[in-house]
């Protein structure tokens, strides 16, 4: 499939969240590449182009004047009297042609060009919308795969505990019920593992199947859930909107409309029918020019239901602009809170919880050592770090899924500087 410039475009915006893909050489999926590979394979684009195609076609249809037309007229035969037969047969070959007067072709035109300017924004948004949701799947599989990652060390750590358990207990230095938790703990740390991997492989199939791939050709992925960007202020979002495509279609849209009421307007003017002939009259052997003009009748008053309807769908349309653009608003500012709050959530968590829960489990790991705290203690603070860690795993992906929500409504990147890398 030939990528298009608005597909083109399309990935160069969503390429700014591509600071969640790891930099440094590895093998495993990126982000970029997961988004070129729905460019060029995504059967709802390919279909999308098709649309396109037709829109543009439809500007050349209306481009045409009326075909003239050839009449051929038969007067005066198998009659009675004089006209039996045909020895009083009078024919008449003509030549028509219609005449539209009040600029309908040039507004028919203008309509089908509007046509064709709404449905490209309305690729490009779709574009957009498909490239986004490869997005959220990719960051789905990544937050997967940074569980399953976690679940595996968890469980190591639990089969490192029941050895170390079961030791103690050989030794008479902890009771038999401290090596049946230990034990417990290492059997649900390993189901979880399963849970994890299972989980992991249902979002791999989701993800290859955005550009339409039945068996993932990818085991890895190589993403950085922790990067975070300098993400630009609510105000400065704002101002972006008004350029997305999914947006600028509303303004397209009122333009389409406006086009379609003047050319309903000019359907008020009547067209002129103007006709030529050269008839054969057959008793004399003569022949004879004859013209002819036509033009129906009360077209203005045909038409009134015509512009009623044109001038409501413009109302509609501004009105649909308007309501759309209280409804981003609102949503935006949603997403930019969410995004705000699921990063400092990340950050805190990484920089703050988690460090002084590493520390406990430290301390209570040297007193279940010492005999100084109980078994129970020891899974209690092992089992609170590795919730701090799986939730700052989850507000990581939070931040980038809402940042990828965001840069999908305003149809730029977040960090205009990440539209120029390849």
């Amino acid at each position: 499939m030939k990528i298009s410039k608005a597909g083109a475009r399309c990935a160069s915006l969503l390429c700014g969240l591509a600071s969640i893909c790891a930099t440094a050489d590895g093998s495993g999926l990126t982000l970029a590449e997961a988004i070129d590979h729905a460019l060029a394979r995504n059967p709802e684009l390919r279909a999308s182009a098709f649309r396109l195609t037709r829109a543009q076609a439809e500007i050349a249809q209306a481009q045409l004047r009326p075909a003239p037309e050839i009449g051929l007229e038969l007067e005066n035969f198998a009659g009675s009297g004089d006209t039996r037969g045909t020895d009083a047969l009078e024919s008449t070959l003509s030549f028509t042609q219609v005449l539209e007067l009040g600029g309908k072709r040039t507004a028919r035109v203008e309509v089908a060009e509007m046509a064709s300017d709404v449905a490209a924004l309305e690729q490009r948004a779709r574009e957009l919308d498909i490239l986004a949701e490869v997005t959220r799947r990719f960051l789905a599989a990544a937050s997967a795969a940074e569980q399953l990652s976690l679940a595996q060390e968890t469980e190591r750590v639990a089969q490192e505990t029941l050895t170390a358990v079961s030791r103690r207990v050989a030794a008479a230095r902890s009771p038999l019920a401290d090596e049946s938790r230990a034990r417990i703990a290492a059997m649900r740390a390993n189901l979880d593992v399963q849970q994890a991997a299972s989980v992991w492989r249902t979002r791999r199939y989701a993800l290859a199947a955005s550009w339409g791939e039945a068996e993932p050709q990818f085991n890895t992925l190589r993403a950085d859930l922790f990067a975070f960007e300098n993400d630009p202020g609510f105000s400065a979002l704002m101002k972006r909107v008004e350029r997305n495509p999914a947006f600028l279609r509303f303004a397209s849209e009122i333009r389409l409309r406006d086009a379609q009421l003047r050319l309903a307007q000019t359907q008020n003017r009547p067209d002129l029918a103007l006709t030529l002939g050269l008839r054969q009259l057959q008793e004399s052997g003569d022949t004879a020019l004859v013209a002819g003009i036509a033009m129906p009748l009360n077209s203005g008053k045909r038409n009134d239901a015509s512009l009623r309807m044109a001038r409501a769908e413009l109302a509609q349309a501004q009105a649909e602009q308007d309501a759309a653009a209280v409804l981003a608003r609102t949503t935006l500012f949603g997403l930019y809170e969410e995004m705000s709050s699921a990063r400092r959530r990340a950050e805190a968590l990484r920089t703050e919880a988690l460090p002084l829960a590493r520390t406990a489990l430290e301390q209570t790991q040297a007193g279940y050592d010492r005999g100084r705290f109980a078994f129970s203690e020891l899974a209690g603070a092992r089992q609170e770090m590795l919730a701090l860690q799986s939730a700052a795993i989850e507000s990581a992906a939070t931040y980038h899924e809402m940042r990828t929500e965001i840069q999908r409504l305003t149809g730029e990147p977040l960090n205009p500087i990440e539209a120029s890398q390849p």
